[in-house]
């Protein structure tokens, strides 16, 4: 019995087309499904000065990359049996890296009307950084496969091999964005790199294409237009960055009240406020609180030995410095670009008491040696929220560790009413310390307004009396919460471990309404 083979029919009524030369087809799918995967890896970047890095974020981003992946593929594939894919393909890769050209622009005018960080925010500021573009360039593979299909018995072998080829082409930008481009290169220059060189890959394409598509395959010119003038408008929209560190969109503004002052802006909040005359000037609220907690855990002027898990512009080593000479300070900081924002504009000169380990927290707490610490501070920040890891119950074991017996462990939290977080963060540091307090505005207490508290716990009993007489020293007008106030306010909240710890979902507005 003869082999029954099928010849590919792209058009109706017309003969069957040469496939694509194999290297060809290669690169294309390759392309294509590389630079969707950079655009899901900046994307997120691109949208954190605006809505900040969140889990809500991250999964904006990725769901609408997914759902874009879907609906280009089912979409290239449904059109590549109606349509010689020959006309399509070059104009879809300049369409869809024009478009990656220009969601640059589109997300900052967008992102510049914003206001706030909810979720019709971030799924707003998601869809632009992504779907179209992604859409498009997710229609090539499958027109590709198309053209290469020109006997069954050879199906799954070529679909195989270009789905295998596209995935490759996928990991590939996903390590070399992640690991390389992005900390040589601003998300703008790697978004338009990208952009052009899929632009130039389909006018190629375009001109290979032509000859076996008699002729039809042509770009049209408005796409190239397209591409040079989302080029144009990056260059000109507005952008919240002064700097781009290897997380954060970064930058100094000066206090107009104040000379010397100087705050740190890490995508959408004021980080750190540094006074580069006076290191003992405290204007943030929550410093003072974790000022007073220092002051009244540890006789006057006496040198500590004090980890601080997130650096920020490093204000209050600094200022432990200052009113504790001798004071021994790490710093765990995650962000090396902060770190040299913090040398370069923050006026930060380190030394063998005051040293700077760039480092994750949580990694920095396991290699710290047990019990040599008196003070411990938790100022680490994603956006408005700790980063899980830091929060758990095994996180907070290190932290004991890390502690002289007697040592004193003080973390800055954030949240807004019900204060689902900080009710949970509270039963995991009671599973940990034997005394636990919470430093906050009454209101806060009260369950009228949200904002930073400071959570305080020890093994050794904490001198609450002492703490609310520095903060009144510190002119804070914030209440110490101890005893059955802390009962209360816990009630029946769930304890952070590394295998369930839902920081995100539980912090208002993402929360509990």
């Amino acid at each position: 019995m003869a082999r029954a083979e099928t010849t590919t029919d792209p058009t109706a009524g017309s003969p069957a087309g040469t496939p694509l030369t194999p290297w060809i087809a290669a690169a294309v799918t390759f392309l294509s499904s590389g630079a969707v995967l950079v655009m899901e890896i900046v994307g997120l970047r691109l949208i954190a000065p605006y809505v900040g890095v969140t889990l809500q974020t991250s999964t904006a981003v990725i769901g609408f990359a997914l759902a874009a992946i879907a609906l280009g593929a089912w979409t290239g594939g449904a059109v590549a049996d109606r349509v010689d894919p020959r006309r399509l393909i070059a104009p879809l890769m300049v369409a869809g890296g024009a478009l990656v050209i220009a969601v640059l622009p589109l997300v900052r005018f967008t992102g510049s009307w914003v206001d706030g960080a909810d979720a019709g925010a971030v799924l707003l500021l998601a869809a632009v950084a992504i779907v179209v573009p992604a859409a498009l360039l997710s229609a090539v593979p499958p027109m590709v496969v198309k053209l290469q299909l020109s006997n069954l018995d050879e199906t799954g072998a070529v679909v195989g091999r270009l789905s295998g080829i596209g995935t490759l082409g996928a990991i590939a930008a996903t390590f070399v964005t992640g690991f390389l481009l992005i900390a040589i290169f601003p998300s703008s220059v790697i978004l338009v790199g990208t952009g052009a060189v899929t632009v130039v890959a389909g006018l190629v394409l375009g001109l290979l294409l032509r000859p076996a598509a008699g002729g039809r395959s042509r770009v049209p010119g408005a796409l190239v237009v397209l591409a040079v003038l989302g080029a144009a408008l990056a260059a000109v929209a507005p952008t919240p960055c002064e700097e781009e560190t290897a997380y954060h969109c970064a930058r100094v503004e000066a206090d107009p009240e104040r000379e010397s002052g100087r705050v740190l802006m890490l995508d959408t909040l004021r980080h750190s406020y540094v006074d580069l005359a006076d290191p003992t000037h405290l204007e943030f609220e929550y410093v003072r609180a974790i000022a007073a907690v220092a002051d009244a855990s540890f006789p006057p002027s006496e040198p500590v030995s004090a980890l601080h898990v997130g650096g920020g512009g490093l204000t209050l080593p600094r200022y432990l410095a200052e009113v504790r000479p001798g004071t021994r300070s790490l710093v765990l900081e995650v962000d090396p670009g902060v770190v040299a924002i913090d040398r370069e504009q923050l006026g930060l000169q380190t030394s063998p008491e005051l040293r700077v380990r760039v480092a994750d927290g949580r990694v920095g707490l396991a290699d710290e040696p047990a019990g040599e610490r008196d003070l411990v501070v938790g100022d680490a920040f994603g956006g408005l929220s700790v980063p899980w890891q830091l929060t758990t119950r095994e996180a907070l074991r290190l932290v004991d560790r890390a502690l002289a017996d007697d040592g004193v462990y003080a973390v800055n939290l954030i949240d807004n009413p019900p204060l689902g977080f900080v009710r949970a963060e509270l039963a995991t540091l009671r599973e940990v310390f034997e005394h636990v307090v919470l430093l906050a505005r009454v209101p806060i207490l009260t369950g009228e307004d949200g904002g930073n508290v400071i959570a305080v716990a020890s093994q050794q009993p904490l001198d609450t009396e002492a703490i609310a007489a520095a903060m009144t020293d510190h002119d804070l007008a914030w209440r110490v919460a101890s005893g059955a106030d802390v009962d209360d306010l816990v009630g029946d909240a769930d304890v952070l471990t590394d295998d369930h710890a839902p920081v995100d979902q539980l912090l208002t507005p993402y929360g509990r309404p």
